[in-house]
């Protein structure tokens, strides 16, 4: 099968397209045909190594001393179940589903890919194209874990900062499904999106400053971490609540398959949708993350499989 191997640390092109042994499901696993995947920002932080310095020795010996470990990168797809092991009772072949790969060694950017049945595995929303599915699972599960934390009650005043990323546009949408009256953050060019997801008002951060207005919020969720803590504060109001996709999205144990099946019934029910910025080819892998890596994407990345 096709995959795209990170063969070092690096810039884009340490990304090669070859042919590498298709997978085999093992007993409790499906093997998924490949439809789609997305050129993810943490795909491309592991790919050129992106973390503090403080962190850089644990970072190598978790990830990989010289490459990473898991040398077909891509967190999150979707496809078609093309077979399972014998101990799956969750799933069949041909049922089209959508995936979280962060925690069963990444491989999206590949034309297979086999999971446990018991992961972050659920089946893909009648409504949504493999390209829309793809670009759910890893921005839609981390606003709506995130957002949980703030217990938003409807009324209440929800800011966004970085309204437009992947993350961004799924809190807009999840804080007004839950009852919020929005406000989102971004640049000029993305002002009418945001106002698309449901924002009620939307900030141009090239020409305002939020927190000079004087206007306060019960809930400041920064989407990007690049709004400094001191800043969101000081717009919060006496018992408001600050959240960081950094430091308030978990880790790997906080996954639950049961915020995939949620979204799919929000999408399902027209009440959630996917915002893509551009597609490509699984062969223009090293021109998908070299777009990423300018950091102006709006939504997410789609990339292409087969």
């Amino acid at each position: 099968m096709k995959a795209i191997i990170c063969t070092a640390y690096g810039p884009p092109e340490v990304l090669q397209l070859r042919e590498v042994p298709k997978p085999v499901p093992r007993n409790h696993e499906v093997l998924i045909r490949v439809h789609a995947t997305t050129a993810h920002v943490g795909d491309v932080r592991i790919r050129a190594f992106q973390v503090p310095r403080a962190a850089w020795l644990p970072a190598r010996l978790m990830l990989g001393l010289t490459r990473p470990r898991a040398a077909i990168l891509g967190m999150e797809l979707a496809g078609v179940i093309e077979a399972v092991g014998k101990d799956v009772t969750r799933f069949k072949p041909g049922d089209a589903v959508f995936a979280l790969t962060f925690g069963a060694g990444y491989g999206a950017y590949a034309e297979y890919k086999c999971l446990p049945q018991d992961g972050m595995l659920a089946i893909k929303p009648a409504n949504m194209t493999f390209e829309e599915a793809a670009a759910v699972p890893a921005g839609g599960t981390t606003a709506l874990r995130v957002l949980r934390k703030a217990q938003i009650r409807p009324g209440q005043k929800v800011l966004v900062y970085g309204a437009s990323g992947s993350v961004g546009t799924y809190a807009v949408q999840l804080a007004r499904h839950f009852g919020a009256d929005v406000s989102g953050v971004c640049s000029t060019a993305n002002v009418e999106l945001v106002r698309s997801l449901g924002a009620g008002k939307v900030v141009d951060y090239t020409r305002e400053d939020f927190t000079a207005s004087g206007e306060t919020y019960d809930v400041i969720l920064d989407a990007v971490d690049k709004l400094p803590p001191a800043r969101a504060k000081a717009a919060l109001k006496v018992a408001g609540i600050y959240l960081n996709v950094a430091r308030d999205s978990g880790s790997g144990g906080d996954l639950k398959v049961e915020d995939l099946v949620t979204l799919r019934e929000w999408i399902e029910a027209g009440k959630l949708r996917a915002v893509i910025d551009r597609r490509y080819p699984l062969e223009e892998m090293v021109q998908a993350h070299r777009y990423v890596e300018q950091g102006h994407k709006v939504g997410n990345v789609v990339i292409t499989v087969g």
